[in-house]
């Protein structure tokens, strides 16, 4: 992490693995930085389509949680190529980018040596696909963290890393906005009178959904999610986002739904009680997901649950 004077992009430049320290070194001399501060290494794993995607998720960071990227492209060429930057980040930071196109056997010898030793390392799997081979495999042995749809990909919690999943990151608001609902212990005391679940999502992805459920009914004590129903919902929101939720039961109804901006419509109904709020629940971006789970790695047992829980769906 370093501050900087010009906020120009500076490569990027063609380089090679062995090279790419020395082009990193030529770049730096450009910027006229006297002095460097490192932090983690974020090493990110995708493939040409998502590529875009991923970079810009990447320029939404702030230097402080990776000051070097490796981005790998795992459906490149056969002859493995390497592009070195430095990369403008908000509030005058440059961060290293180095981006390598290579077959994943390729890239599992490439990207090693290219991890700055005696930082944190954050592991993106940004690809849709599951993981063939041993790259990922290889590279959670020197993990820190590993960031994943974990259930798309079937990763498990481990106690070798923290697991972040994004899904679960970015229903944080969610979480706290539906735990607002039972503040009271007069609303407190209904929760054992919920018998379903209505879980609503932005789009057709609906595992950040599945992982909320899960996180509701180990709250509530259920042993698995046979009384939650999925639906797709219109609120704006990007696709997976929630949308809305809903837990009842005889006599008693508890909702969020998500309305305009970042705010939901709160609503509690039991025994001629009824209570309406607003509360905040702002959408989160790829980027603003990144930098939660990087700045809090969540290694809980309230996660485990509801991962559990939820894969029985699938």
């Amino acid at each position: 992490m370093t501050y900087a004077t010009d906020l120009k992009p500076l490569g990027p430049v063609d380089t090679t693995v062995r090279k790419a320290q020395a082009t990193l070194d030529e770049l730096w001399a450009q910027t006229n930085v006297e002095t460097r501060a490192y932090t983690g290494n974020m090493i990110a794993l995708t493939v040409k389509k998502h590529l875009g995607r991923v970079q810009e998720a990447l320029a939404g960071l702030e230097g402080r949680y990776a000051g070097r990227q490796i981005i790998g492209v795992m459906d490149g060429t056969d002859d493995l190529t390497v592009h070195a930057a430095l990369v403008p980040q908000t509030g005058g930071l440059y961060v290293e980018r180095l981006t390598l196109e290579a077959s994943p056997e390729q890239l599992q010898g490439a990207i090693l040596p290219l991890i700055r030793p005696a930082t944190v390392n954050h592991v993106w799997w940004g690809a849709d696909s599951r993981p063939e081979g041993t790259l990922l495999a290889e590279l959670t042995e020197i993990a820190d963290q590993v960031i994943v749809d974990s259930l798309t990909l079937d990763v498990p919690p481990s106690r070798h890393y923290a697991l972040a999943d994004l899904g679960w990151s970015r229903s944080a608001g969610w979480r706290e906005a539906l735990a607002q609902l039972f503040d009271s212990p007069d609303a407190a005391r209904q929760l054992g009178r919920v018998t379903h679940l209505t879980v609503r999502h932005a789009g057709k992805k609906d595992l950040p959904a599945r992982l909320f459920a899960g996180f509701i009914a180990s709250t509530l004590g259920w042993s698995d999610l046979r009384d939650v129903e999925f639906k797709m919902g219109r609120c704006g929101r990007e696709n997976g986002d929630l949308c809305g939720v809903e837990l009842r039961g005889e006599g008693v109804t508890f909702s969020l739904k998500a309305e305009g901006g970042d705010i939901a419509l709160a609503a509690c109904h039991w025994d001629g009680t009824q209570r309406v709020s607003e509360v905040p629940v702002p959408s989160m971006t790829l980027a603003q997901g990144l930098a939660r789970v990087m700045a809090r790695p969540e290694r809980g047992e309230v996660f485990e649950r509801a991962w559990t829980l939820a894969k029985q769906t699938l």
